[in-house]
């Protein structure tokens, strides 16, 4: 399967997409996941019809490519979210660690230091061994990115990439890096998780922006469709159901269809990511919250 779909959350995906393999052999297993799901009332017909359109999805007037973050939101430093993530019904095929790694001066500018692993769990790890790291350098309030880095490790092949991000061409890359020409704000997958849980989605239904997965610029558009009393392995929570959409050069990307839950605490925890892929069904689910 392509990496492309990594344009959402290149950290998760990579774990799934690995996953197919081990799910076209094996079946077994039960998630306990459980989602009552409550969808918001359309807010007018055209609201109602506009989801029809796949090619060319209208924003309606409230969305925003920039809304701003909560008054008050922002990462807590130190914080450590463990997710399982499962295929079709064979569950723990793989595990994802997000981490708030604290501040960290990047080309002069304050960024808060993300980070993500990823690592394939027994027995698909016997077929298809995948240890990732991701960080990000993005910057507070609207969480652009700065610098994005990939150190993959799948199947013994090593891949080290570390690249800054530049919407102008004209600052050189430090030594070791190299330099991606990109849109202005411009967000990298773990700053886009970021920025997710800072919109108040009780006052902007809806927002869109460019994404950056390491290869490709992406954009991405995300809304409000409800929400739902979810329950896994974590603990039950009550979320905003956020529909997830991938555009490349305009046009959505229909292989793959995303919904986001995020808990409706102080923390906006990300507690679970449903993905229907051309194999499967996927979903990754918050275990432990640190």
């Amino acid at each position: 399967m392509s990496r492309r779909m990594v344009a959402v959350l290149a950290v998760i995906l990579a774990v799934l997409c690995g996953a197919a393999a081990f799910v076209w052999l094996h079946a077994g297993g039960q998630s306990k996941t459980v989602v009552h799901f409550t969808p918001d009332p359309p807010a007018n017909a055209d609201a109602a019809s506009a989801g029809k359109n796949s090619s060319a999805p209208r924003m309606d007037s409230k969305s925003s490519a920039n809304a701003a973050p909560e008054p008050g939101f922002m990462p807590v430093a130190g914080e450590v979210l463990e997710f399982t993530a499962s295929v079709a019904k064979v569950s723990n095929v793989a595990s994802l660690r997000l981490l708030v790694n604290g501040r960290k001066q990047i080309a002069g500018k304050d960024t808060w230091h993300l980070q993500a692993f990823a690592h394939t769990q027994n027995p698909l790890r016997m077929v298809f061994e995948l240890d990732d790291q991701f960080d990000s350098y993005s910057v507070p309030g609207d969480f652009a990115s700065v610098q994005y880095e990939m150190h993959l490790s799948e199947r013994g092949q090593k891949v080290q990439s570390v690249e800054r991000l530049t919407a102008t061409g004209r600052e050189a890359a430090p030594a070791g890096a190299s330099a991606a020409r990109v849109l202005p704000g411009t967000r990298d997958p773990l700053g886009m998780m970021q920025y997710l849980r800072s919109v108040d989605w009780a006052k902007t239904p809806a927002v869109h922006g460019p994404v950056y997965d390491g290869r490709k610029l992406y954009e991405i558009r995300a809304r409000k469709t409800g929400s739902a009393e979810v329950q896994v392995p974590a603990g039950k929570f009550s979320t905003s159901t956020i529909e997830v959409k991938v555009f490349d050069n305009g046009v959505e990307m229909n292989d793959a269809h995303f919904t986001l839950y995020v808990a409706k605490d102080e923390a906006r925890t990300p507690v679970l990511l449903e993905a229907v892929l051309p194999f499967a069904a996927a979903r990754v689910e918050l275990r432990k919250k640190q």
